[in-house]
């Protein structure tokens, strides 16, 4: 029976805490009932958003190096969409909506930050072949591989471990959906907060009336600090990673700033000690200054971001093993039902996923096509080459999904390029031992990083879509099913749009940065020509990793913290700060679990509004539409407006959230 006219309520009271013995979650749209999820209106408004999302984030993505999360803005375009048409019990279909149109953020993730270093090479290397299969295929096969692989891990993710993780990006999803099911109180903080956090950050990223960035340098002393002791202070003042830091809450945030001030205030000033008068440069020969000449910033980017590498990578390696148990089961599942027998007879709605004979005979299949795309597009036909490309590819893809979920689930952001990093730096060097050498190495291993890349973001990526249908009621095994049809309509859009970017700017004329695509390209050029990766870096990293991991600190968190850019991590701890505040000023625990309640409607409307904006400044920059006034910008007075906008936000944010109803 269809519940098509049911007026759902708000999210369950334990929706976002670990449950009591015995309890169990019930979610919006309940397990024995059927709703509208999977039809043409649906599927149609996914692949048109997977369109749109995928040219606007490759285009933004490929100017400054971020890809902003297209999950959030879709959400609230499906809500509206279903609003302004009055459809009726509509919750099943945004979801799907949402679902298939969010391909688009996550395959651009893992196509621009590899891809685009093939064109970059070709101008040096001209006999390096570059073309659109090659682009549309990598992406194609890698996101097929991260859906397949994340699927066994789906009920660890999103029920065993639920409330125990923050989930910022589905927590915001989600509370869009339900606002535009449910209207009235819960739509209205979310709608207003909404409203501020957008015309926030669209003042910011379309005109410029204040900077986006607070740093130590606005002063004369700041500056001085800076370029002595290499000391800088820098916090992003933006409404979007302001409501972020909320939903990850203080202790994450704790953990994660710890990491940036690790790597900011002691690690980049004691190299500069340490090293100041050599001219570091065994890792990357285009260095030709001495450290103590480098600003905090590049020292961070030539060096210390290695540390942060190394630490993503053992934490990662620590996850891996840690999970060991869950890997295990979920191949024994496999290999059960493969021998015919059933996991499970009377599986509810919502708990539903593909059959692991599915997803066994698919994982196998796609190998298998990405073994004769090597072989006959990328190795030129020789055997050897090809069989250790697809061990790398099929074991790393595999065994770094869990990372990519862990690390969404904690902080909302994917340390995907961290790890493709170091997926090319061993493909590299493996594949240089083996006797692929010069531009047909360069193009091996860029193809490969992209393959992994992508299946990494897609696992990071879709963790969040099966949160939001955990915490709402959807269907999974739909929401797996369709998933594939977005991975495809979203790397056919992605590979398209890289060539014309190509074609109309090319990669290195300033118009694109393509700075992620760059930093690729200048660590595979040396690599592939015999100059050594920075082990040393990466091995005190590791060690770090190790010791935190003894002292029971969360790892990956901390060392995300080292790789995410200082700016970014501070407003977490702002954020969460805001959260401990206003959940701990009352005696009464159903007063704080209200502000909770309401402060995540706020901050979700903060994220919600902070990237719908971005994708309008991005579609405003890609026409030439530009009302920044850059001379203004480098005044220290828009920084000095920047702070005080940004205490005023504070302010609201904490007033708004204190206040709830009786």
């Amino acid at each position: 029976m269809k519940e098509e006219n049911e007026k759902p309520a708000g999210l369950p009271e334990n929706a976002f805490r670990p449950l009591k013995p015995g309890e169990k979650y019930e979610p919006l749209m309940s397990p024995g009932k059927t709703y509208p999820e999977v039809n043409l209106w649906s599927v149609s408004w996914g692949i048109v958003m997977a369109v749109i999302f995928s040219a606007a984030a490759a285009y933004l993505g490929l100017k400054v190096g971020q890809v902003f999360e297209a999950a959030i803005p879709i959400a609230i375009i499906a809500v509206g969409i279903s609003s302004a048409t009055k459809r009726k019990g509509a919750l099943g279909e945004n979801v799907m909506i949402q679902s298939i149109g969010a391909c688009s953020g996550v395959i651009v993730a893992g196509a621009i930050f590899t891809l685009p270093a093939l064109y970059i090479l070709q101008e040096k290397y001209p006999e390096m072949t570059v073309n659109f299969m090659q682009m549309f295929i990598s992406s194609l096969l890698g996101g097929i591989l991260g859906i397949l692989f994340l699927i066994p891990f789906r009920k660890y993710f999103v029920k065993e471990k639920h409330g125990e993780y923050p989930f910022p990006e589905a927590t915001a999803s989600t509370q869009v959906l339900v606002s535009g099911a449910k209207g009235g109180d819960q739509a209205k903080p979310l709608l207003m907060a909404g409203l501020v956090g957008g015309l926030y950050d669209f003042i910011v990223g379309t005109f410029g009336w204040w900077n986006e960035n607070f740093t130590s340098r606005i002063c004369g002393l700041g500056e001085t600090v800076a370029d002595k002791f290499k000391l800088v202070f820098k916090i992003n003042t933006g409404a979007a990673v302001l409501g972020l830091g909320y939903i990850v809450g203080l202790k994450y945030a704790a953990i994660i700033c710890a990491g940036s001030v690790a790597v900011w205030w002691i690690i980049v000033p004691g190299i500069s000690l340490l090293w100041g008068d050599q001219v570091l440069n065994a890792w990357n020969p285009s260095i030709s200054m001495a450290v103590k000449d480098m600003s905090p910033e590049m020292i961070f980017s030539e060096y210390a971001k290695s540390i942060g590498i190394g630490g993503i990578a053992m934490a990662g390696i620590i996850g891996i093993v840690r999970s060991w148990g869950i890997i295990k089961s979920a191949v024994g599942l496999a290999a059960s039902e493969m021998k015919g027998k059933k996991s499970e007879d009377n599986v509810e709605r919502t708990q539903k996923d593909l059959s692991m004979k599915i997803i066994a005979f698919g994982s196998i299949f796609t190998l298998l096509l990405t073994l004769a795309f090597f072989y006959f597009d990328v190795m030129e036909g020789n055997v050897l080459h090809t069989i250790v490309a697809i061990i790398l590819v099929a074991g790393i893809s595999f065994l770094f999904t869990t990372v990519a979920a862990n690390a969404i689930a904690i902080v909302g952001t994917n340390p995907v390029s961290g790890m493709t990093l170091m997926t090319l730096i061993l493909a590299s060097v493996i594949m240089v031992a083996v006797g692929l050498k010069g531009a047909g190495g360069m193009v091996a291993a860029l193809v490969m990083g992209g393959v992994v890349c992508t299946a990494l973001s897609m696992a990071g990526g879709f963790i969040t879509d099966l949160k939001i249908g955990y915490w709402l009621g959807s269907t999974p095994k739909k929401q797996e099913t369709w998933k594939f049809l977005g991975t495809l309509v979203s790397a056919a859009t992605v590979g398209g749009v890289i060539m014309v970017l190509n074609d109309s700017y090319g990669f290195t004329s300033g118009q694109l940065a393509a700075p992620q695509a760059n930093a690729m390209a200048a660590v595979i050029d040396p690599l592939m020509n015999g100059v050594g990766a920075p082990w040393l870096l990466y091995g005190i990293g590791a060690l770090l990793a190790l010791v935190l991991t003894f002292c029971k600190v969360p790892a990956l968190a901390f060392a995300l913290g080292m790789f995410i850019p200082l700016e970014l991590n501070l407003p977490l701890l702002v954020g969460g700060a805001i959260n401990w505040y206003v959940t701990s000023r009352s005696k009464d625990s159903s007063i704080n679990n209200a502000r909770q309640e309401k402060g995540t409607l706020l901050a979700s409307g903060f994220i919600a509004g902070g990237a719908l904006m971005g994708v309008v400044s991005a579609v405003m920059r890609y026409c030439d539409v530009n009302f920044i006034n850059e001379e203004w910008l480098a005044n220290p007075m828009s920084q000095m407006v920047s702070l005080i906008v940004y205490i005023l936000l504070i302010a609201y944010m904490i007033k708004a959230s204190m206040k709830i109803k009786s």
